[in-house]
């Protein structure tokens, strides 16, 4: 059976062999911005909520 280091270790070897070693903090960048994005709503939507609860406490 495989433990979860050597999926990781398989995992990156073929996403290098897929993509190539210069491909690669391309890739990464994208997933970083995305993964910004993805918080900065969330967090929008929580404070949106927040924001409504207030007001309709105040009703």
């Amino acid at each position: 059976m495989l433990g979860s280091t050597e999926v990781l270790v398989i995992v990156v070897l073929v996403v290098l062999l897929l993509f190539g070693p210069k491909k690669i903090p391309e890739l990464m960048r994208g997933l970083g911005t995305g993964m910004r994005e993805f918080k900065r709503a969330v967090k929008g939507d929580l404070e949106d909520d927040a924001e409504q609860k207030k007001t309709d406490d105040k009703k």
